[in-house]
């Protein structure tokens, strides 16, 4: 079978270390399609980013379905256009949020998510509180922006080292949970060095993926996952309109 694993900004170094946590997680016969977007912001840091990233996400996702991809994973920590997406395509779609924090609860009573900016904050809270582990999770912002995760010399894996201690002690959290898909080549050794569950949600959505297409199950189409209605859209995203093939 085939995974699709979208990175829904557009900067390609990012999908490789995506990439690579999503096939150290596969197993065969398992093979990862891992794609950048075209279009949109070059990483995703709060709302605007976001609502720009979703149309060359969804425009990503159409195009591996009709090559034969057996399931999505949308590689943003926002679960960037998650709904739209499960609407748009017949193939089940997961989100490395909800993965995550699904993957976390099987493992730890209550664990910190450690996300990036401060503008990811609130976004991040509100998944959070949406997949139902308000009670469970707290989230921290380390203050790093996700480009300097990039950098090695930028300091941010320092920083985030020292988020998490922050959070072991002053949250009690019995697991991490990473809030960034650049973070997920990080995961193994801040699990060794820390010595609790560090849970990357690049590798966690591939493992539900492949769980959901191993017992024949995908989105259901009935209600809120609907097949959009057909009908014309305008300008620029006239090719996104229902029964067209998105560009």
């Amino acid at each position: 079978m085939r995974i699709l694993v979208v990175n829904p900004n557009t900067t390609p170094t990012m999908t490789e270390t995506i990439a690579a946590a999503a096939r150290a997680a596969a197993v065969a016969p398992t093979v990862i399609e891992a794609i950048t977007s075209t279009m949109g912001p070059a990483s995703i840091e709060g709302y605007y980013d976001e609502a720009l990233a979703v149309p060359g996400l969804l425009a990503e996702i159409a195009r591996g379905e009709r090559r034969g991809a057996a399931a999505a994973v949308i590689a943003c920590f926002d679960d960037t256009g998650l709904d739209a997406a499960r609407a748009m395509a017949s193939i089940p779609v997961i989100g490395i949020c909800e993965a995550a924090l699904t993957l976390a609860a099987f493992i730890a009573r209550r664990f910190s998510v450690v996300t990036m900016s401060e503008r990811s904050l609130v976004p991040v809270e509100e998944l959070v509180h949406r997949y139902g582990m308000g009670g469970r999770a707290l989230v921290r912002a380390a203050g790093i922006p996700v480009l300097e995760l990039e950098d090695p010399s930028s300091g941010a894996v320092t920083r985030l080292r020292s988020e998490i201690a922050r959070a072991l002690d002053e949250d009690h959290a019995e697991a991490i949970v990473l809030g960034c898909a650049g973070m997920a080549d990080l995961a193994g050794a801040l699990r060794r060095d820390f010595g609790v569950p560090v849970i990357d949600g690049v590798g966690a959505a591939v493992k539900q993926a492949e769980a959901l297409l191993a017992l024949g199950l995908s989105t259901s189409k009935r209600g809120a996952y609907a097949m959009p209605a057909e009908k014309s859209f305008a300008g620029l995203l006239a090719d996104f309109a229902p029964g067209r093939a998105v560009a």
